[in-house]
């Protein structure tokens, strides 16, 4: 039984009226590898707690959705936000072919550097769309779903933060995700 398989079966079997069903089991602990132009970036993936946008996000990793997609926005001591494919901010879509529910865990706060939550355009939109926190946030939380945190490369968290932006928090030198590996043990390198 490979994760690929999960999601191979996630893909075929699954209809959208099934999505509030998910297939991780309790404990599952995953974490992925975000190989960007910069550094690469360890995510542990809270599967257990927010099933629905962690199924989403490991999927799309799987099927290579943020390959070669670019950071689009990148605010200091705030946040930077990729995984639409259109490099625009408004674009992107789930697994699920469309928004789904937005999932709010008490202990899941915007406490800190690291944090990994879904982008959305209110209640219960979320799609493709990601952002990493730069620092503390209490005003995003119950707004928006938390699905990780960084475990690893904090220094390239810092470097992102560091590339210059225009008027528009676009970065003036495109941030990319070049590729994605995935864990089953977010402990592995």
């Amino acid at each position: 039984f490979s994760i690929i398989n999960c999601f191979f079966d996630s893909f075929v079997n699954r209809t959208v009226l099934e999505v509030s069903r998910p297939f991780f089991a309790i404990g599952i602990i995953m974490s992925v590898t975000l190989h960007t132009s910069v550094g690469d970036l360890k995510i542990e993936v809270f599967c257990d707690l927010v099933p629905l946008a962690a199924e989403n996000f490991l999927a799309l990793c799987a099927s290579n959705y943020y390959d070669n997609t670019i950071f689009h926005r990148n605010i200091k001591e705030f946040m930077i936000q990729g995984g639409d494919p259109t490099g625009t901010g408004k674009g992107g879509e789930s697994i699920f072919k469309r928004k789904f529910k937005d999932e709010f865990v008490p202990s899941l706060t915007h406490k800190g550097r690291g944090v990994v939550s879904m982008a959305n355009s209110g209640p219960d939109t979320n799609g493709s769309q990601f952002f990493i926190t730069y620092g503390k946030h209490d005003h995003l939380n119950n707004v928006y779903t938390i699905f990780g945190r960084v475990i690893d490369g904090l220094d390239t968290l810092d470097a992102m933060e560091r590339v210059p932006v225009d008027g528009k928090d676009r970065p003036l030198q495109p941030i990319r995700l070049l590729s994605v590996d995935i864990h089953a043990n977010p402990l592995a390198t």
